[in-house]
């Protein structure tokens, strides 16, 4: 397996250019629930005053009771003090501190649920656009490996980013208490603020660089990662199951597995011990630095500058104000980190697709009077220098059956994608009733057209919903998909099932129904019916069928599509012969077309092939 390219260390400027991203993630926070992002912001601004007034408050208590202790005693009984009116102030004091003590708790407790339903509706919000958007990108876009390595890490940044949300609402609330406690830090000892940052610098700036390497690492990763997940699935899957057991390939499997995870796992060890060790040492310049100001607060406080409730207030608060402080600046720098695998997310969105609409598409014709026409029609893979097919010139005319014969590779499933403007020719035109598909509004052209390939989908829905899939707007209409069942043969299948169209399918959820390839194939051709398409299309999706099966699904299909403009790719002579015309390929290129009797009598690639096949049932 080839080294993943490597990505290099993001330098301060480009972390700094990465916050624009947190923005971004605000507005869809916003987005999601507009009245839990005020809620949020207005209990975090509430709780950021809590703490400098708890600490003020036992301020003015150690000051009042000092001042009492030094008063002659109005008696030994508690009664005595009550009557002599000197514990007003300090039982005030106390309730004031209660109450405050309450209300923190409130608002913690009512911050973080509203902090646990917006991340909730954020990763719901969030998910839903990053479908939206996927639905939009073209084909080219899933097929390519670094393309599919940027959707995983999009992915993995809705899921695994909704703890951001807490830390930048927590940085607010900080930010707000830094400046209270800075401002009682200003009225009695300015210098304890410089030594504060002082202090605080090379932990910041050491978090910083190690952040950054560990978006590096994760970025270069990301292959390993996918291939991690793929082996924790072929080696615990349902649809894996058989072929692993039967061929042993467990231990395979797992050292596989346990090859990546080591790779990953040295790395990032490597990356931990340096960060502790570093951290460590921070740590303790910056406990060095709180204990010299302590110092200084005691000493300054035996000679007589501070009462002892100034001398609690200020270590308190210079106490508080390092955590915060020390916890503000790393907790940016770990939102800064952050924000660059935000870019990953925002990098999908920013993604467009080549393949659209044009402004103005012209309506499709209803019905088709010419068909389709290939003309000089050749296509390449982006970044590939081999021609998949090249130079096609043909007709598929409206309500003919075409037939596309080759072997493996021959350029069939290709002319597919080109008719339903998954890929866009390279090269030449298509052209739809005399128009360039380029000049038809994209939905709704692929509205008119109903494919089944090969690896159709297994959906793990019922399998009145599977055939649904077909024209998913008409999923409550029984009947239509009663009708498109039947017409696929797929009702016998449905009749066995205990719940019959209600029956969920595949394995994967409760009381699901595994089927057998044909039967799976018959309720994905099925959707093609449901689709009741202009234009249908069968790329071998009956090669789990017997011969006898796929040529009653044919030969119905034959029946049942006039009218239609059909093409049907099969590997089996005794279904390709039912089609009007058939055109053979080769290496991505035309070299026969006519019907089946006239290509036998040429003695050609297809009789070549007719013969080959032939002298298989003999």
């Amino acid at each position: 397996m080839a080294a993943p390219s490597l990505k290099k260390r993001p330098t301060f400027g480009e972390r700094l250019v990465a916050f624009h991203h947190l923005w971004s993630l605000l507005q869809f926070v916003r987005q999601a629930s507009p009245t839990l992002t005020a809620a949020s912001f207005a209990l975090r601004m509430l709780r950021a005053m809590l703490p400098v007034l708890m600490l003020y408050v036992g301020k003015l208590i150690l000051d009042e009771v000092v001042a009492q202790a030094q008063m002659p005693s109005p008696g030994a009984t508690l009664q005595a003090w009550l009557a002599s009116d000197r514990l007003q102030t300090v039982a005030e004091l106390l309730a004031l501190e209660f109450a405050l003590a309450v209300a923190s708790d409130l608002l913690a407790r009512a911050s973080s649920l509203v902090d646990g339903l917006l991340s909730e509706l954020y990763s719901n919000f969030a998910s839903v656009r990053l479908m939206e958007h996927a639905a939009i990108l073209d084909l080219e876009q899933f097929e390519r490996s670094d393309q599919q390595d940027g959707l995983e890490r999009a992915r993995r940044q809705v899921i695994g980013r909704t703890t951001l949300l807490t830390q930048v609402f927590g940085q607010v609330q900080d930010v707000l208490t830094v400046l209270s406690f800075a401002a009682g830090l200003l009225a009695y000892a300015p210098w304890l603020l410089a030594l504060l940052l002082f202090a605080l610098v090379p932990a910041f700036l050491g978090e910083t660089y190690f952040n950054a390497q560990d978006y590096r690492l994760n970025y270069q990763r990301t292959p390993e990662r996918r291939q991690l997940d793929y082996m924790r699935y072929l080696g615990a899957s349902v649809d894996t199951v058989k072929e692993v057991k039967l061929f042993g390939l467990n231990d395979f499997l797992i050292e596989r597995f346990q090859l990546f995870a080591a790779r990953i796992f040295l790395d990032n060890r490597r990356l931990a011990i340096r960060r502790a060790a570093w951290g460590g040492g921070f740590a303790a310049f910056g406990s060095l630095a709180y204990y010299l100001a302590y110092a200084v607060i005691v000493w300054r406080t035996l000679g007589g500058e501070f009462s002892i409730g100034d001398m609690s207030f200020l270590a308190g608060s210079f106490l508080r104000l390092r955590g915060l402080l020390q916890g503000l600046l790393l907790g940016f720098s770990q939102i800064a980190a952050q924000t660059m695998y935000l870019g990953d997310l925002f990098a999908f969105f920013e993604a467009r697709p080549k393949i659209t609409s044009i402004a103005d598409p012209v309506a499709f014709p209803d019905p088709l009077k010419t068909g389709l026409r290939f003309e000089n029609v050749s296509f390449r893979y982006p970044d590939s220098e081999r021609w998949v097919v090249r130079h096609l010139n043909f007709t598929l005319k409206a309500g003919e059956v075409l037939a596309l014969v080759g072997e493996n590779g021959a350029g069939k499933t290709t002319i597919v994608k080109l008719l339903a403007r998954l890929y866009d020719p390279t090269e030449g035109r298509i052209l739809l009733d005399g128009r360039d598909l380029r000049d038809y509004d994209l939905l709704q052209l692929r509205s008119h057209i109903g494919v089944i390939f090969q690896d159709f989908v297994r959906f793990h829905f019922t399998a009145g919903e599977n055939i649904a899939m077909g024209r998913v707007g008409d999923a409550d209409d029984r009947a239509r998909v009663r009708a498109a069942a039947e017409r696929s043969l797929a009702d016998q299948v449905v009749a066995r099932l205990p719940k019959g169209f209600d029956q969920p399918l595949g394995k994967r959820f409760d009381e699901g129904v595994e089927l057998s390839g044909g039967e799976w194939q018959k309720i994905a051709i099925a959707r093609a019916y449901m689709r009741d398409a202009d234009i249908l299309i069968l790329d071998e999706p009956t090669a789990a069928l017997d011969a006898r099966a796929e040529y009653e699904v044919f030969k119905r299909f034959r029946d049942l599509s006039q009218g239609k403009t059909a093409i049907i790719i099969s590997h089996r002579f005794s279904t390709v012969r039912m089609a009007d015309r058939i055109v053979v390929l080769d290496a991505g290129e035309i070299v026969e077309a006519g019907a089946h009797a006239e290509l036998v009598a040429a003695g050609g690639r297809y009789a070549e092939l007719f013969e080959l096949q032939a002298a298989g049932y003999r």
